[in-house]
């Protein structure tokens, strides 16, 4: 328990303090889903999960995140939303405009009850892309 508590107070530092500091967090995608709006206007089942490695990178400094996918995702942090917490996730949301032009919402979440695992869910209108994701050493 111990561990757990310390694990939540280092989490909260690193992504909590980025607002004051200034700084540059990169991660590492495992795995991509990804969820499309249908006809009826709510959102179809996920993907299959799709083994992916790549390089995201949190640049609260120049306010922007990007996902260097082969097509490079650049978005402009417009917006820093207050953290959201309850029994279950630990959200840090971000209002975007990525480099298209067009809104979206981009949280990096931790899952308490599946042993902390880290997701970032990219939210458009009509789609979800949802990334597993771990630190980057």
């Amino acid at each position: 328990m111990g561990k757990l508590k310390i694990g939540f107070l280092l989490l909260f530092l690193f992504l909590g303090l980025n607002r004051g500091f200034s700084q540059n967090y990169k991660f590492k995608t495992t795995g991509l889903s990804v969820s499309v709006k249908g006809e009826n206007g709510k959102f179809g089942d996920w993907s299959e999960l799709k083994p992916v490695s790549i390089v995201v990178n949190l640049d609260s400094k120049k306010n922007r995140i990007v996902i260097y996918s082969e097509v490079i995702q650049l978005f402009e942090i417009v917006e820093y939303l207050p953290t959201e917490e309850n029994e279950t996730d630990l959200v840090y949301p971000f209002v975007c405009k990525d480099n298209n032009g067009e809104d979206c919402t981009l949280s990096f979440i931790t899952r308490k009850k599946q042993q902390n695992r880290k997701q970032l869910y990219v939210k458009y209108d009509n789609r979800v892309l949802a990334y597993n994701i771990v630190n980057f050493e």
